[in-house]
């Protein structure tokens, strides 16, 4: 599995089914930037979903549909001449030695946090790099990760909580000025606000290492299990959920809860 002319020889394979594709078949030779692009996003997103299920099988497949978008749009830019798959290549491994002075140079790292802040510093040092410390954030970032991000480049030049106990204070303090504004009924503030109080649980969030992504999937999942399993008891009893009062609909959610309690709910 580790046979490194085996993996070559499997990479060089891909390249030749893609310059098939590409010149004989009718879907793929139309194919833009812009057509796929939508479709990268795609897979993209399923593949975190393999990810967060740690389904092996399916992390295989979907790395394998990432990769295929890769080398296609590189075959892309290849037929324009402005570059191949091995500009990607090469682009990468420099970019990758550069900010691994501590790998391939002479700077010490000696744990993961010094890694971080390195890489932060070597970013805004680079040709043609970020111009600002949060310019490298993704626009297009689901907000959540954004929000991530956002504060994770900001801890890595010293813009943090002294201590992370304190940022409960902040959210605190966000809490407070929402439910002021839901009180004066002004939808406008009630938003902004909503968003300062998410901002500061995902702050809390990173400075607990919970990641936030991770954790509210978690609980969607747990939502859609009990759910699912509250729709299937009403089903078998012949009870449509609308009729249902909400203490009978708990009830049945409880028992949910308990049956994943028991591990006999997955």
């Amino acid at each position: 599995m580790n046979d490194r002319k085996a993996q070559l020889a499997a990479f060089e394979r891909l390249l030749d089914v893609m310059d098939e594709l590409r010149a004989k078949c009718p879907w793929d030779s139309k194919q833009t930037f812009q057509s796929i692009r939508p479709n990268t996003i795609e897979e993209t997103y399923e593949l975190c979903d393999a990810l967060a299920k740690n389904d092996l099988p399916n992390i295989k497949k979907e790395l394998g549909d990432v990769l295929l978008h890769i080398v296609f749009y590189s075959k892309i830019g290849s037929e324009t001449n402005d570059f191949d798959i091995a500009d990607v290549c090469n682009t990468l491994c420099d970019k990758l030695i550069f900010r691994h002075p501590h790998v391939f140079g002479d700077v010490n790292a000696e744990n993961a946090g010094q890694v971080e802040t390195n890489w932060e510093r070597i970013k805004m040092k680079e040709k043609d790099g970020n111009k600002s410390v949060l310019s490298g954030v993704p626009s297009a970032l689901p907000s959540l990760i954004k929000a991530y991000r956002i504060q994770d480049k900001a801890r890595n030049v010293g813009f943090d909580w002294e201590e992370r106990e304190q940022v409960w204070e902040k959210v605190k303090e966000e809490f407070e000025e929402l439910m002021v504004e839901i009180k004066n009924m002004d939808p406008q503030k009630q938003e902004e606000e909503f968003g300062d109080l998410l901002f500061s649980l995902i702050n809390a969030a990173r400075l607990y290492k919970i990641n936030p992504d991770n954790a509210l999937e978690s609980t969607n999942a747990k939502f859609i299990r009990r759910f699912n399993y509250l729709e299937e008891k009403t089903i078998k009893k012949g009870i449509d959920l609308k009729s249902m009062s909400l203490d009978d609909m708990s009830a049945i959610w409880n028992e949910a809860k308990q049956l994943e309690k028991e591990g006999k709910l997955k």
